[in-house]
């Protein structure tokens, strides 16, 4: 019980802030030598972050769906992340990347990279400046956040601010092109659910679902 909670709070707390929250899982897990690192978990804790995206931002969805335009940028500036971490699974390479040598390095790389670019002059708008040339770069960004210690926010949230788009808007954007990933991620984790027949889903999974969403609804409230 203590496992999965405490794992749902860190997840609830770091998937939305410029930090790494795969990162901090595996550290916190390798650290307090937790138990409870089963495909059912993976997927409450990526199908919480995706509902709990779609519950705040609901209004900004349905301006997306009538925006067909601002739709197709979403999705195109999805695409490299879903590419690339597509050969990533194919070809086993995870794995390597899951090193606390890596994860320690690209925290203080990318955290200085997101100051960097904090000091960038802002005064573009999603509406008016965000085009599919942009979305395809913050897009190709958003591909080193399958680095464990590169924070998917933080990268893409440093390529909005790059192109001159402010906080504000820097977040949206982070915001929106998530969900196409994680649902990507957790359809993929569901294909494995099912393929090895892993249905070990127990009250607990229900409650990391539960105070996972709880979390991020908390902290999405203070932006």
């Amino acid at each position: 019980m203590f496992e999965v909670i405490f794992l749902s709070i860190v997840q609830g707390i770091t998937e939305f802030l410029p930090i790494s929250s795969s990162a901090h899982l595996i550290l916190v897990s390798e650290y307090f030598n937790f138990n409870n690192k089963s495909l059912t978990l993976d997927i409450s804790l990526h199908l919480g972050s995706l509902l709990a995206i779609v519950i705040y931002f609901r209004n900004d969805l349905f301006k997306v769906s009538k925006n067909k335009i601002l739709f197709y940028k979403i999705i195109i500036s999805s695409i490299p992340v879903m590419a690339v971490g597509f050969l990533i699974i194919k070809f086993n390479l995870i794995d390597y990347l899951r090193n606390y040598k890596i994860i320690g390095w690209t925290t203080i790389i990318f955290g200085l990279l997101l100051y960097f670019s904090d000091l960038a002059k802002t005064n573009k708008t999603i509406s008016k400046d965000f085009t599919f040339v942009t979305a395809l770069y913050i897009g190709i960004f958003q591909i080193l956040s399958l680095i464990p210690g590169v924070s998917r926010a933080g990268i893409t949230i440093t390529g909005a601010r790059f192109f001159s788009f402010d906080r504000v808007e820097s977040a949206k954007i982070s915001f929106l092109i998530s969900i196409p990933t994680l649902t990507a991620v957790s359809f993929y984790n569901l294909q494995n659910l099912f393929t090895e027949k892993d249905f070990n889903i127990t009250s607990l999974i229900f409650l990391v679902f539960f105070y996972l969403l709880l979390f991020h609804m908390l902290l999405l409230n203070f932006f």
